[in-house]
């Protein structure tokens, strides 16, 4: 819970307003422990070492796709908490989710980030390929609209 609540204090547009309560939080990783249980939804999940602090990243594949895109996945909620930042944990978060999706036979991946941010830069250092932006796509937690890149990402060809 920590980890999505600060993210989101951080001002992270994932899909939460401020404030971010811990109920919501829990109800949001519950639901995500039940897609997993399904098999619907691959989680993965970094920890700090040493210190026992916890949870300090997380990535998800939604693999539940309709049954025409039986080769794809959405890579969601990548998520790394401020105390981590810039250590190249998102960037080990994201190879481990390409390597999560080819074992499950996925070929294709498809994100979306907030246009122009870091999350947005770190994918395209990756080699994800951007497809286009849609302008006031979302909200920030604290209000104001922001745009989403979507990116994709061709397992055959990588």
């Amino acid at each position: 819970m920590d980890l999505l609540i600060d993210c989101v204090e951080d001002g992270a547009s994932v899909s939460f307003m401020l404030p971010l309560t811990r109920d919501r939080a829990r109800a949001f990783w519950q639901r995500v422990a039940e897609d997993v249980a399904a098999g619907h939804r691959i989680l993965l999940i970094a920890e700090d070492t040493g210190g026992n602090r916890g949870v300090c990243g997380t990535v998800q594949l939604i693999l539940n796709m309709p049954e025409n895109q039986p080769h794809r996945a959405d890579l969601a909620k990548m998520l790394v908490h401020r105390r981590a930042r810039r250590q190249g944990l998102g960037q080990t978060l994201m190879r481990a989710a390409e390597v999560a999706a080819r074992e499950c036979g996925k070929t294709l991946l498809v994100l979306d980030a907030v246009t122009g941010g870091d999350a947005a830069r770190m994918y395209e250092r990756l080699g994800w390929v951007r497809v286009g932006d849609i302008p006031g796509y979302a909200l920030y937690p604290g209000g104001g609209r922001c745009s989403a890149t979507y990116y994709y990402r061709d397992l055959e060809r990588t």
